[in-house]
């Protein structure tokens, strides 16, 4: 390896993502968020994704119970607020708080802030979302006015 590298630089390449370098989409997990990929998936050659998550339709009926299949998974909250349910517990992710979720906690995002935006970390990129059973009721919604 020239100059010292390791075999993990080998393994994944420079990435630098400006504001106006990828679009915000709809196609991603949820169709009431807008997702933009920071080119994280590409240079590690899928060990790790990451995006940025933002609010495009008030809140419905959120996510739904589920669980990701994923080594590792944070949310950091940029602007506005959520409130999500891991497991029996709500919890208030409001801007600049860090959410790590650990491998196969069950959760829900059932309530955002027309201003939500996080920053979403998960590895492997290619995680899996699996539907789960309510192990709570969820508190009603907070309108949007």
């Amino acid at each position: 390896m020239p100059n010292g590298s390791t075999v993990a630089e080998a393994s994944t390449k420079f990435s630098h993502i400006g504001p106006n370098d990828t679009q915000w989409r709809k196609d991603g997990l949820r169709e009431f968020f807008l997702y933009r990929d920071l080119g994280i998936a590409d240079a590690t050659n899928g060990k790790v994704i990451a995006h940025l998550v933002k609010a495009n339709l008030p809140p419905k009926d959120g996510t739904g119970w589920h669980f990701h299949v994923a080594e590792f998974q944070i949310v950091i909250m940029t602007k506005g607020w959520a409130r999500f349910m891991y497991g029996d517990k709500e919890t208030l992710v409001k801007a600049g708080d860090c959410v790590h979720q650990r491998p196969g906690i069950v959760h829900y995002l059932f309530d955002y802030s027309p201003d939500m935006e996080y920053l979403e970390i998960v590895g492997p990129a290619d995680f899996g979302t699996i539907p789960a059973l309510a192990p709570a009721e969820v508190p009603p919604v907070t309108p949007w006015t």
